[in-house]
């Protein structure tokens, strides 16, 4: 017999503005906790030196976390010049050191026009993608280095917001960039362009998708929330559970197309797309899932909702 899931069936994506030091399972497990939710899922792991946006999908919007996962993502980050770590960040063991005091900002401005656009970048060791099953970062830890192949990322902006000379240089900059890029190799990379080493010793993600650091909400404030019982208002605090898929066409079915989407049957519905995935809810307003337009112009379910 199949083990009852604990907690309740809450649904929805909460934002979560994840503090430094705490990974993001361990993020995910305490907004769980105090959700009291049966399932959770978070969508794309932040370093523990990292905080920013952290969407927690809970219940039946895990079903939908690819979507953010897949997001661009935008990140503000201060890059110390003129050292280098085994990590790429402020947490890895210094390898070498070089005096950054004759660096400017116009180099530093320079040098990093490079990293605009599309480029090929090697992911760090210390990442999260997987080799033979393992996380390279796990194997990192054993002193283990395996090849990496260069994958194509698009850094869409990337400015300088501030330059502090000196024989540790700091440049402080924020970029808006596809998934899978990695802010620390953009650091090790202009270290290395400018000849001298570098690090990420701040990383603060402020976009992932259609989410905004100004609207998402700390651990303590919603701790402060539980104890005070406010659990109406912590509920309130989700999205639905469709709020990822914002740039998905909506189409509107009606009650009988909606009960044959629910039997996982394709349906017509007039002027849908002509392809590609899309939102599917009724005419009443409540949301299904998502579909896909098939090459008859019909819509098919892929990933529905339980209610």
């Amino acid at each position: 017999m199949a083990r009852r899931r604990r907690g309740r069936p809450v649904d929805g994506i909460l934002l979560l503005d994840k503090p430094a030091g705490m990974s993001s399972n361990h993020a995910l497990q305490q907004v769980k906790r105090l959700y009291f939710a049966a399932k959770a899922g978070h969508t794309g792991s932040l370093d523990p030196l990292a905080t920013g946006v952290l969407p927690i999908c809970l219940g039946e919007a895990t079903k939908f976390s690819q979507y953010l996962l897949d997001a661009d993502k935008a990140y503000t980050s201060t890059f110390v010049l003129g050292q280098r770590t085994a990590t790429g960040d402020a947490e890895g063991e210094v390898l070498d050191t070089t005096d950054a005091s004759g660096l400017t900002e116009a180099q530093v401005v320079e040098a990093l026009q490079q990293f605009e656009g599309e480029i090929e970048q090697v992911p760090s060791m210390y990442s999260a993608i997987k080799k033979d099953g393992q996380p390279l970062y796990k194997l990192a830890r054993q002193g283990i280095e395996v090849e990496r192949k260069s994958r194509q990322v698009t850094i869409s902006h990337l400015r300088v917001l501030d330059f502090r000379p000196g024989e540790r240089a700091e440049v402080d900059i924020e970029m808006a960039c596809s998934k899978g890029t990695y802010v620390r190799s953009v650091a090790e990379d202009l270290g290395e362009a400018l000849g001298l080493g570098a690090h990420v010793s701040v990383l603060r993600r402020t976009q992932a998708g259609p989410f905004a650091i100004a609207d998402c909400i700390t651990l303590p404030a919603l701790e402060a929330m539980k104890q005070a019982e406010q659990l109406a208002d912590m509920d309130g605090l989700l999205l639905p559970s469709d709020a990822a898929l914002g740039s998905l066409p909506l189409l509107r079915l009606s009650e009988s197309g909606g009960f044959y989407i629910r039997q996982g049957q394709p349906v017509l519905v007039p002027n849908a797309p002509c392809s590609g995935m899309v939102r599917i809810g009724l005419e009443t307003g409540e949301f299904l899932g998502v579909g896909e337009i098939l090459d008859d112009g019909r819509v098919a379910p892929r990933r529905l909702i339980v209610t």
